[in-house]
């Protein structure tokens, strides 16, 4: 089973542990229950994606962690600062890029990011700021007014807020939500960079596509429940499944009776079929052909398979294999019920 929310019931001495959250819950008066019991424990230097759809809880997570929002039972420890009793060190150490495009309108870009390290108690440091201005493509727009930037470089002036204090968590709520490629192929490269530097990078995002190709670890998060988290490839591997496209010579009305043990559905034209199976190598006797009735291991199955169609008299004239997707998985997922 993968890793489940119960991992940090108690304070840690993992100095590999950056950010440990334990026991979060957040209900708004009205009763409404954002957060249920969220323990979560983040590695130094890691990408972690929590994902899940609107309403799950994820922006009230990361609001409750960076201090904005209080919750209502359990606490959060940066680098082993409470950030309730130890807030101001606590906060040091988190840059924040939230979803909203707020901005001080007539302020400069060049003052906006300059202002927002002194925020942090950081001594100026031009060098530092020229950096990550330039990293952003933000340069040449130091001295424009925000009122006069496109949405997009906004975006970009919020993420050079987030990193002007030198933060070791860096949180991006969706910040791929109404960007352009060129901003998101940058801001990817800057995310790479600040993990090789060893920053952590904690990112919600409704590209999942860029979930599966930038992060180490996976959450996801539903109705306010932490459901799992798990390492990005092993997530894929448990969950994930493989599915041979069969094309055939002649197409098919419908499916034998005899070949309904195994997992297969055929297209509308009848010209081709899906055969469904976990990709997960066989372990300890296991049967990751696991949905045929056939048994075996995965070879054994497609062997299987391939003769039962032989036996029918179904003639295959090519044939092909494709992985789920981490967006698979999250969809299946979520749909699940309770």
């Amino acid at each position: 089973m993968p890793e489940t929310a119960s991992c940090a019931s108690q304070a840690t001495s993992d100095s590999r542990v950056i950010l440990q959250v334990d026991h979060l819950s957040k209900q708004y008066k009205g009763g409404f229950q954002a957060l249920d019991e969220v323990n979560l424990e983040i590695r130094r230097g890691e990408i972690f994606a929590l994902l899940g759809p609107n309403g799950a809880g994820k922006t009230t997570l990361i609001g409750v962690i960076c201090g904005l929002v209080n919750a209502t039972t359990g606490h959060v420890l940066v680098d082993g600062h409470d950030n309730v009793s130890e807030f101001r060190q606590a906060r040091q150490r988190i840059g924040l890029v939230p979803q909203e495009l707020t901005s001080e309108a007539f302020s400069k870009v060049w003052d906006t990011v300059s202002f927002s390290r002194g925020l942090f108690g950081k001594p100026p440091n031009p060098e530092h700021i020229e950096r990550v201005l330039r990293s952003l493509s933000l340069w040449e727009k130091r001295n424009n007014r925000l009122i006069t930037l496109s949405g997009g470089m906004k975006r970009r002036v919020l993420i050079a807020k987030a990193l002007s204090h030198e933060p070791d968590i860096l949180f991006l709520d969706e910040p791929s939500a109404g960007v352009d490629v060129e901003l998101r192929r940058d801001m990817w490269a800057v995310v790479r960079g600040l993990r090789d530097r060893g920053v952590t990078i904690i990112l919600t995002t409704h590209y999942i596509e860029e979930a599966e190709e930038m992060a180490d670890r996976i959450g996801v998060i539903r109705g306010g429940k932490l459901m799992l988290v798990e390492d990005k490839h092993t997530l894929m591997s448990k969950l994930g499944t493989k599915v041979l496209t069969l094309r055939l010579v002649t197409p098919l009305k419908a499916l034998p009776a005899s070949l309904s043990g195994f997992d297969l559905s055929l297209s509308t034209d009848g010209l081709s079929m899906d055969y469904g199976y976990r990709s997960a190598p066989q372990q300890d006797g296991e049967d990751t052909g696991s949905n045929s009735s056939q048994g075996g291991d995965t070879q054994s199955s497609i062997a299987n398979l391939l003769a039962a169609l032989a036996a029918n008299g179904i003639e295959i004239s090519d044939m092909d294999t494709r992985q789920s997707s981490l967006e698979d998985i999250f969809i299946s997922l979520v749909k699940e019920q309770p």
